[in-house]
């Protein structure tokens, strides 16, 4: 396909992409929250918008098969960020990456001791660095969802998940311990495009980075 394509992660993020898109003038022609198309044209007949889950839209802007994307730092520290350039944080879509244990749950106590920990979690390699950092000694247990329920039956001494508010962790009896990270969204820009394609792209990058400061 010709034209620009601008890959957007499902969920919170492209919720709140929609008042950054209306300012960049790529508002999609159908609502992408209510529609099943996974492909949408924009105001801007040069540029299109593709849906994907949050965990691939790197890949497709890595690959080529969209030269922009929006995607949060949580996905981008685990893909990896390969053949991708990051010129902006957007600042939308903020929460924290966090380890979180459940309540009466000695973390510090065993982090001291060299306990080894049993950790839920899908950022499996974002988990691993950071408790290698501290010389922690973990096994972890990949899961897609529900973290919150591994702790409470037993599954894992603790998660790490992406906390916003944090009245998940307390209504299932969780309290988060340490911050990994600060999450926002990002835009990630194809290198390879980034060359062929400059004319078409500097100025939506530019675009964005206006509409993030409004």
């Amino acid at each position: 396909m010709t034209g620009i394509g601008i890959a957007l992660s499902k969920g919170r993020i492209l919720r709140e992409t929609g008042p950054l898109l209306a300012r960049v003038g790529l508002r999609p022609k159908e609502d992408p929250e209510t529609s099943r198309k996974l492909i949408f044209a924009t105001e801007h007949p040069g540029v299109r918008l593709i849906v994907l889950r949050a965990a691939d839209t790197p890949t497709y802007v890595q690959y080529g098969a969209a030269d922009l994307g929006i995607a949060g730092k949580d996905v981008l520290h685990e893909h990896g960020g390969a053949g991708l350039y990051q010129p902006l944080d957007l600042g939308i879509a903020r929460c924290r990456m966090m380890v979180a244990v459940r309540k009466g749950f000695e973390y510090e106590g065993a982090v001291r001791r060299g306990a080894r920990l049993r950790i839920a979690t899908k950022y499996v390699r974002t988990t691993r660095e950071h408790f290698a950092a501290k010389g922690v000694h973990v096994d972890l247990i990949h899961l897609y969802g529900s973290m919150e329920l591994a702790p409470v039956l037993g599954l894992a001494d603790a998660i790490v998940d992406l906390v916003a508010s944090g009245r998940t962790l307390t209504a299932n009896g969780l309290v988060s311990v340490e911050e990994i990270m600060p999450v926002s969204a990002r835009l990630i820009v194809n290198q390879a495009a980034l060359k062929t394609k400059r004319a078409q792209l500097q100025p939506l990058i530019d675009a964005f980075a206006e509409a993030a400061l409004r």
